[in-house]
């Protein structure tokens, strides 16, 4: 009796490298349903496994790459893996690359990633999905440690502003922290130029009615590689970040009252000053 024929499995090795160059091969399709975009400066070390890891978020997919001051490979290697690739030779200043990127995004969904840090596709998807199904602005719920005696400024900005924007739900999830993504309404009510300002494009997000929700937790804390400081041992970008949510107060107090809206309890203010 002849054994039926059995199909010779395909080595190990020779499998995995026919999925990597798939992958390579990528190239942007016509009409994109998810644009990632991911503004990088000299991450030639992390940027292919970023660009890997965006290219599986979903089948209709762009990745943009905004490299700004690169004077290493990021902006070779993202063209490589097919990628669109905006360069600048001059670096274009913190979050101003999701500026850039949206800009030259023709998705329905803007998918935010940072070239520094490599985050599974696994982990890219809920944050896609959650707009897929109607929300307009997904956050990373991620809220930084907030169990130590002395909480980090910016996790204390984050929380405020949420607070002041009637949102304590939301903790510490801001537009500050990539992962996030949203549809081309909001990017389109909130303006591709306050893109460059987290803070502020979430005070006009809530303040316009869009749906904002905390959908999944990636631990950037953990993920992120310690910025290197100042002769005092202080994160750089610490105060550009609490400047950018004391601008997100200044413009929600602008458009509500001197309280942001909350009661002052009959407090006859003529009397006791302003």
């Amino acid at each position: 009796m002849q054994k039926p024929s059995r199909r010779k499995r395909q080595p190990q090795w020779r499998r995995k490298r026919s999925r990597t160059v798939s992958l390579l091969e990528r190239r942007s399709c016509e009409h994109p349903v998810v644009s990632v975009i991911i503004p990088a400066m000299n991450e030639q070390k992390t940027i292919g496994n970023v660009i890997r890891e965006a290219w599986q978020v979903h089948e209709a997919c762009e990745v943009i790459v905004v490299a700004n001051g690169c004077t290493d490979r990021t902006a070779d290697i993202a063209a490589a893996m097919g990628a669109k690739v905006i360069r600048f030779e001059r670096p274009l200043g913190h979050d101003v690359g999701r500026t850039i990127g949206a800009e030259a995004s023709t998705g329905q969904i803007l998918l935010f990633v940072d070239a520094d840090m490599r985050v599974s596709c696994g982990h890219l998807r809920p944050f896609v999905n959650a707009v897929l199904n109607g929300t307009d602005i997904a956050l990373n719920s991620y809220r930084g440690p907030v169990q130590h005696r002395q909480v980090h400024p910016v996790i204390l900005a984050k929380h405020t502003l949420n607070s002041m924007l009637r949102r304590p739900d939301l903790l510490g999830a801001s537009l500050t922290a990539v992962p996030h993504a949203m549809n081309r309404r909001a990017a389109d009510i909130i303006g591709s130029p306050n893109l460059s300002i987290p803070p502020l494009a979430q005070a006009m997000a809530v303040h316009s009615g869009l749906k904002v929700s905390a959908v999944h937790d990636v631990p950037v804390g953990k993920l992120n590689r310690r910025r290197r400081g100042t002769a005092n041992g202080q994160d750089p970008l610490q105060q550009v970040v609490i400047d950018d949510h004391l601008q997100a107060i200044d413009w929600y107090l602008s458009r509500t009252d001197p309280r942001g809206g909350y009661s002052d309890l009959g407090r006859d203010r003529d009397r006791v000053g302003r």
